[in-house]
């Protein structure tokens, strides 16, 4: 281990009510944003970039079906996404793939005036910012 990779994420693992949605949604964000396919097992997989992996599973200990991001826990992820165009070309495809625009009347500036950023939520309630980072 490297002193430039201590306390880097090494993953994230998000529990979903339905693997099948949240396995289109996801991988469409994730295969655009440089992830690729890691692992795969049955309700689950899981996306690599570099170091670092996202899983998705549609665990059987689930203990609810609805994830609230305003509750408790996880409120959203956030994901470098290149430049202002990008940011703009994946916020224009998102409805196609399963995400909803949030704070659509302050795009792109919801996060502040220096702030360049879209922010999506899916079909079972993830949120994820986009942010402009060249």
């Amino acid at each position: 281990m490297t002193a430039t990779s201590v306390g880097a994420l090494h993953h994230l693992e998000l529990w979903v009510p339905s693997f099948t949605r949240a396995e289109s949604e996801w991988g469409w964000l994730l295969s655009r944003l440089g992830y690729e396919t890691y692992q795969e097992w049955p309700n689950g997989r899981s996306w690599r970039r570099g170091q670092t992996y996202i899983v998705l599973e549609e665990s059987p200990d689930l203990s609810s079906r609805v994830h609230e991001r305003t509750f408790p826990g996880l409120n959203h992820l956030a994901f470098r996404a290149g430049t202002e165009a990008q940011v703009d070309a994946l916020a224009q495809e998102a409805s196609a793939n399963g995400w909803d625009s949030l704070f659509q009347d302050k795009y792109p500036h919801a996060g502040g005036p220096g702030h360049y950023a879209a922010y999506l939520t899916n079909s079972h309630g993830f949120e994820v910012e986009l942010i402009a980072t060249e």
